[in-house]
């Protein structure tokens, strides 16, 4: 008897199926509805300012800030040298030394540049930096963050959102987490780096800079990670980094760019360290756990463009789903167990996270400019 109450008693409260189809259609509409303000949303760069701003709080979290106030300003300077003759050169360029040996670099938008001091130790004089500078200005000038993210309507609603706020606002954060976990695994298209590889070599070359510059790093990172299976950090997305280098070669032929400055005597009054090998890379668990599931979107837009490939919350304020959650927790413990990672992706980094803040006049940057020469 008692049984039977109970089987009645649930069959009584349990919600209707026509209900329970109604609650997926209407979480399914929420998420297209979403999809779609995202998609349609027209940043402004005040909105595209605060995305960058929230993603280089996160990068400094993860990585620390080089405390050297003489190579922040050399890198700003050299920075702002190629943003000046950029399509946005009125953008308010910042330019961060993250504190870790992980060889790498990150463009927030909204004029944002991030450069790593092991990928300062690799590279060997200016006209090396000048082209990795160049190729992340660019990811700036032409919004590809930004508009990847919309692109692949990777934003949704979550259990975060209890309908209080802007929804903008929302939206806004959201671009946020999604933006900083892009950039983390270096999951911009081919289409995307390949525009960033052609002008950022062209920004270089106005300047007087040895085009190559670029194609030079990049040979080293072909070299750092001969042997390699894993998408390692700066330049990690696609195209084929031999394909990349090829590219840039044929450029500088073709367009028939003759900058020769190298200016290798500058860079290593700055600069006094190599970069450490990758098998020397202290590598945190715990960042690798941060990137987990990360870069899917990123991989889904390359296939559908591409010939299959062969073989071979954002931290701090903003909160990521459940389900993010327990796969980051998973991996926490499965890199925690086997003490593995992705060596310039998930390096550890310093302590110290404040911004030095290093500013340059319009008369600085002129001086400095002087200076490029064969």
């Amino acid at each position: 008897m008692k049984a039977a109450v109970f089987i009645l008693a649930a069959l009584l409260t349990a919600a209707p199926a026509h209900a329970q189809f109604g609650s997926i259609l209407n979480k399914a509409q929420k998420a297209k509805d979403t999809a779609d303000k995202v998609a349609d949303l027209n940043i402004t760069d005040e909105e595209e300012r605060k995305l960058g701003e929230n993603v280089s709080t996160s990068l400094r979290d993860k990585f620390g800030v080089y405390q050297d106030a003489e190579v922040t300003k050399y890198v700003t300077l050299v920075g702002n040298a190629l943003a000046l003759g950029s399509s946005r050169p009125h953008l308010n360029w910042t330019f961060i030394v993250l504190d870790t040996d992980a060889v790498n670099a990150f463009a927030a938008p909204g004029g944002i540049v991030h450069v790593t001091r092991g990928l300062l130790g690799l590279a060997k004089n200016e006209a090396e930096l000048a082209g990795v500078l160049g190729h992340e200005i660019t990811h700036v000038t032409a919004k590809h963050t930004v508009r990847f993210i919309q692109k692949s309507k990777g934003i949704s609603m979550g259990s975060d959102f209890a309908g209080g706020g802007s929804t903008r606002d929302y939206i806004i954060a959201k671009m946020s987490e999604k933006a900083f976990h892009l950039l983390l695994d270096g999951a911009f298209s081919r289409e995307d780096e390949t525009e960033s590889d052609k002008v950022g070599v062209e920004l270089a070359n106005k300047l007087g800079y040895a085009p190559n510059g670029l194609a030079e790093v990049l040979k080293k990172l072909d070299a750092r990670n001969s042997g390699r299976d894993d998408r390692n950090g700066l330049f990690a997305s696609h195209p084929d980094t031999k394909d990349r280098i090829a590219k840039i070669e044929k450029e500088v032929k073709d367009e028939k760019l003759t900058g020769s400055a190298t200016v290798a005597s500058r860079y290593t009054k700055y600069v006094t360290f190599d970069a450490k090998p990758i098998t020397e890379i202290a590598v945190s668990a715990e960042g690798a756990a941060g990137l987990a599931g990360d870069g899917k979107d990123a991989k889904k837009e390359d296939e559908k463009k591409e010939e299959p490939k062969k073989k071979g919350g954002l931290l701090g304020k903003f909160t990521t789903s459940s389900s993010e959650q327990k796969q980051a927790s998973q991996t926490t413990a499965s890199a925690g167990s086997r003490g593995v990672g992705i060596p310039d992706r998930d390096a550890k980094g310093g302590p110290n996270k404040t911004a030095l803040g290093v500013k340059v006049s319009p008369a600085d940057i002129e001086a400095f400019k002087k200076g490029i020469v064969a």
